[in-house]
């Protein structure tokens, strides 16, 4: 069973942020090349909460594709790209997922296998993609305010970031969820996040676009000073074994 990981990385101080930073073109060979690795992506993020047009250079994500969770584990413990970014970082942590559904392309393609077996319903992990329209940026930019406030809101949210490939045009969220009831609540129902949905469909912002959820089949590292899903980690590592 195909496993995803995604590993977000905090620096702090000139010179690591200066490294993150070049890793972007100078990781990205060393990376492609570990073993087992399939779709790989790196992100940037945003101010905030992350969901901003502002970069935040002290904070970047990697995404990838492995053959089982065993091999991704080992992987992104042993391979000295991985071993590079935890040891500059002064915070890092990694989730590892399984595709539950996924809907649009990426870079014209699905980049997940998506396992069809027995319902998941326990808490879940989101992550949105798209690549805006040039005509359309600061349009869709303009609702981020809106949402960012609304996100921090959310009593069930237990995990938030705003990413981008390229800064602007190409962005992506991730968020994980008590359970799949309360993150519909949000995209759905709240009031900001529902406008911003009208109008892409209604517009054509987005010039493509993918969706997708996962079950957590393990998280480890800190973020903010804490488990990287907080309290409820355990809880949700035995709700997706």
């Amino acid at each position: 069973m195909q496993a995803i990981s995604i590993s977000f990385f905090r620096f702090e101080g000139i010179a690591d942020r200066l490294w993150a930073f070049s890793q972007m073109q100078f990781s990205r060979g060393p990376l492609k090349r570990i073993a087992d690795i399939g779709f790989l992506k790196m992100f940037g993020t945003g101010t905030g909460e992350g969901f901003t047009p502002v970069p935040n250079f002290g904070v970047y994500a990697l995404l990838a594709t492995w053959p089982s969770l065993e091999v991704a584990r080992e992987r992104i413990e042993q391979e000295r790209a991985f071993r590079a970014y935890r040891y500059r970082a002064a915070e890092a942590g990694t989730l590892y997922l399984r595709a539950i559904a996924s809907r649009g392309l990426w870079d014209g393609k699905p980049p997940f296998d998506i396992d069809r077996g027995d319902r998941f319903a326990g808490p879940i992990a989101v992550l949105t993609r798209a690549t805006l329209k040039k005509r359309h940026v600061l349009r869709f930019w303009s609702h981020t305010p809106d949402i960012s406030q609304t996100v921090r809101e959310q009593t069930h949210l237990l995990f938030k970031i705003g990413m981008g490939e390229v800064p602007w045009f190409q962005q992506v969220t991730f968020s994980v969820w008590d359970d799949a009831e309360a993150m519909k609540a949000f995209a759905y129902r709240s009031r900001s996040h529902g406008a911003a949905i009208k109008s892409v469909r209604d517009n054509g912002w987005f010039r493509e676009e993918l969706y997708a959820r996962f079950a957590i089949l393990h998280a480890e590292g800190q973020w903010d000073g804490k488990p990287l899903l907080g309290e409820k980690e355990e809880r949700l590592a035995a709700a997706a074994a």
